[in-house]
């Protein structure tokens, strides 16, 4: 399974990033080998308006079933819904250790988006 996780690094040993369209990296992490892919986000994180938007659609490009991440808003969780890919909140802590979590089952699905939007 592929996750993608939001990172304030390149490294699995890198701090989760809470905020999803504005994480400077994100990564595509297999569940089974523990390969990554490093996707650069700095495009979407600097843009003005609709980084979660732009980020949910990277997120899906790259094949990703489930986004780990601290913060998801709605526009950019509505998206990920609408392309099968699921969220789990609230996340924290170093990737590799957030990817051993997911792994373990030590997770909950989100239902909703759990940051509002930014008008």
């Amino acid at each position: 399974m592929k996750l993608a996780v939001t990172s304030q690094g390149d490294r699995l040993n890198s701090a989760l990033e809470p905020r999803f369209g504005r994480a400077a990296y994100i990564l595509i992490v297999d569940t089974k080998t523990l390969e990554y892919e490093v996707i650069d986000n700095k495009k979407n994180k600097n843009c003005f308006k609709d980084a979660g938007i732009q980020s949910a659609a990277m997120v899906s490009t790259h094949g990703a079933e489930v986004l780990l991440t601290g913060f998801c808003g709605t526009k950019a969780f509505e998206t990920l819904e609408d392309s099968g890919v699921k969220v789990v909140n609230d996340q924290s802590g170093r990737i590799i250790n957030v990817v051993q979590k997911f792994k373990q089952g030590n997770v909950v699905f989100a239902s909703t988006a759990n940051k509002e939007r930014y008008w």
